[in-house]
C-alpha cells in the first residue's frame, strides 16, 4: 500500500507540474465548467456579505462566481494545494479586480481556519482528488458555521464521460498508464451513485442533495483538443512527452478516429460528459 504522506507528495507534485497548463487552457476549462460552478454557488445559498471558501481551487472559478454573490462587504478564500496553482489564481483574482479575493496554500485534509468562521464551502471537482476524503468532509463540517453549507462536485461515471474514457483507454492499451487502484484519487473516484451522500453523511452533514449536471467540452478541432489533454494533464502530458515521432503519430491516428462522431461539420469537437453535483448542511 502506498504511504499517503508519499502519495500526497505525488499528487501535489502532479499538480505543480499541470498549472501552467491549466492556465494556458482556463478560457476552455472555465466555460465547460460553467453550469457547474453556477449550480454549486446557488446551492452554497451566499448572501451579501457572506464568507466563503473554495477547496481544491485549482484556478478558482468558483470562487470567483462566490465573490460576486457575496460583495464587496464579503469574503471569499480561495485554496488549494499546489503553489503553482495559487499563483495562477491569484493572477487571475487580479486580473478581474476582485479585492475580496483571497488566495491562499492550503491542504484540504487541515484547513487552516478557525471553526465555525465561514458560511459556505464549495468546491469542483477537489475532493475526489484527496488522499483522505473522510477527513477533508469532516475538515469542511469543522469550519462551517451550523447551518453553514458545502457544496461540491465530483464526476459521474467514467463511462459518462467520453472525453476522458477514449484518452484513458488508448493511452491503457498502449502501456502509457495504469488504471488507478480502487479507492485511489481519480477523476472518476466517486462516480458510482450514492458514493458522495454516503461521505457526507459519514463527516455529520445534513439535508444531503445530489444529482447529475451536464458538462459539454468545446475545442476547435480535434488538434486543440489534444493540446487541451497534453495542457492539463500531467500523467497523459508527461506519457505522450516520451513518445518517438512514429509512437506520436500512432496514438493520435487511434484517437482521433475514436473521437471522431464528436467532430462537427465545422471541424470543432463538442465532447459531452457528466458531473455529480452535491450540496448538504453542516
Amino acid at each position: 500500500m502506498t504511504d499517503p504522506a508519499e502519495l500526497r507528495g505525488v499528487q501535489r507534485d502532479r499538480w505543480e507540474a499541470a498549472a501552467p497548463g491549466w492556465e494556458e487552457r482556463a478560457a476552455t476549462v472555465t466555460t465547460a465548467g460553467a453550469p457547474v460552478a453556477d449550480w454549486l454557488v446557488t446551492a452554497a445559498q451566499l448572501g451579501r456579505g457572506d464568507r466563503a471558501l473554495e477547496v481544491a481551487a485549482g484556478l478558482g472559478d468558483v470562487g470567483f462566481k462566490a465573490a460576486q454573490v457575496v460583495g464587496s462587504g464579503g469574503e471569499v478564500v480561495i485554496s488549494d494545494g499546489a503553489e503553482a496553482m495559487v499563483e495562477g489564481a491569484a493572477r487571475r483574482a487580479e486580473q478581474l479586480g476582485l479585492t475580496q479575493v483571497k488566495v491562499v496554500r492550503m491542504e484540504a485534509e487541515w484547513l487552516d481556519a478557525a471553526a465555525a468562521s465561514f458560511d459556505a464551502v464549495l468546491s469542483r471537482w477537489g475532493y475526489m482528488l484527496v488522499v483522505d476524503p473522510e477527513a477533508a468532509l469532516r475538515e469542511a463540517r469543522r469550519v462551517l458555521k451550523p447551518g453553514g453549507r458545502i457544496a461540491l462536485a465530483a464526476w459521474q461515471a467514467i463511462d459518462q464521460n467520453p472525453w476522458m474514457q477514449i484518452a484513458r483507454s488508448e493511452f491503457e492499451q498502449l502501456g502509457l498508464s495504469t488504471a488507478p487502484a480502487p479507492g485511489a484519487p481519480d477523476p472518476f473516484r466517486f462516480g458510482a451513485d450514492g458514493i458522495i451522500a454516503e461521505l457526507l453523511h459519514a463527516a455529520g452533514f445534513v439535508d444531503v442533495k445530489v444529482e447529475p449536471v451536464g458538462v459539454m467540452w468545446r475545442l476547435a478541432s480535434l488538434d486543440d483538443w489534444w493540446e487541451h489533454m497534453r495542457s492539463t494533464s500531467s500523467i497523459l502530458g508527461r506519457a505522450a512527452a516520451k513518445l518517438s515521432p512514429a509512437e506520436h503519430y500512432r496514438l493520435r491516428e487511434l484517437l482521433d478516429r475514436r473521437y471522431a462522431p464528436y467532430v462537427q461539420p465545422d471541424g470543432s469537437v463538442e465532447l459531452p460528459g457528466s458531473s455529480w453535483v452535491a450540496s448538504a448542511e453542516a
